[in-house]
This record gives C-alpha cells, structure tokens and sequence, in this order.
C-alpha cells in the first residue's frame, strides 16, 4: 500500500516538471505573479499556523502519529545498525582466523586447485626499458 502511495506521489512530481508542449493559455487564471504568489503562500503559512488553534484534537492525534513513526524509525535504525554490525563482526572473525594460520593455509581448501598457471599470470606487464642509445654509451653528444 504504502509503495502505491510514493508511486503516485512521484509520478504526481514527474507530471508537474514535464514540460506542456508549448501550448500557451490565454485564462487569465493561468498567469501568477511572484508578488501574489510570494502573498499567497504567506497566507497559506498563517493559516496552517492557526490550524491547531481551530481544531486541538487534531492537532492532539497528529502529535501522537508523529511520535509514533519517530519510534518506529529509531527501532528500525537500530535493527539496521545490529544486522549490519553482526555482519561486520561476522566477516571480521574469519579474518582474524586466518590471520593466525601460516600463509600457505589463506585459501580455503575449496578454493585450491581451481585457478591455472595462464590465470594466476598477471594480464599486464610495465615496458621494457629501452637500451641507451650508443651516441650516449660512447660519451658523445647526440646531434
């Protein structure tokens, strides 16, 4: 249910931004000033300032609702800070294993054996200097 919700609310945000096709309409309800928007939203502040004032109850259960998720979140950032944090311990642990074997012993007894001489071989090699020219072997300048 809740996916439906944010689908709706982000193609409602993708409708808004798409561009209209160039069409131009001629109502006058169509152009908004920045002064009058600027007043508008203004307006729209103070009343939802007021809005507490004008209905307490909801303001009541709203408060509630509010707390409510705030505890929902901090108890599922914790169940993620655990889960992660014992997975981290986990792949520390056979780290700290292997750390104390002898380092013929770092590979798994599984993983021995599969790999061929062609791919143990590094793909890419550094060029090969090239030899000193003679004019500098010989002490003479280049020309």
């Amino acid at each position: 249910m809740f996916f439906l919700l944010r689908m709706a609310f982000w193609l409602g945000v993708v409708c808004v931004l798409l561009p209209d096709g160039g069409t131009k309409s001629n109502a006058p309800e169509a152009h908004i000033d920045a002064v009058q928007a600027v007043t508008l939203a203004s307006a729209a502040v103070s009343d939802a300032r007021g809005f507490c004032e004008r209905q307490p109850d909801a303001c009541v259960v709203g408060g509630k609702v509010a707390v409510a998720i705030g505890h929902k979140a901090e108890a599922g950032a914790r169940t993620l800070f655990e889960f992660i944090s014992a997975k981290l311990a986990d792949n520390a642990a056979p780290a700290e294993k292997a750390a104390d074997k002898p380092a013929a012993k770092l590979v798994p007894a599984s993983a021995q054996g599969t790999l061929t001489a062609a791919d143990m071989a590094p793909s890419w090699h550094a060029p090969v200097p090239l030899p000193p020219r003679r004019e500098a072997r010989a002490g003479r300048p280049s020309a």
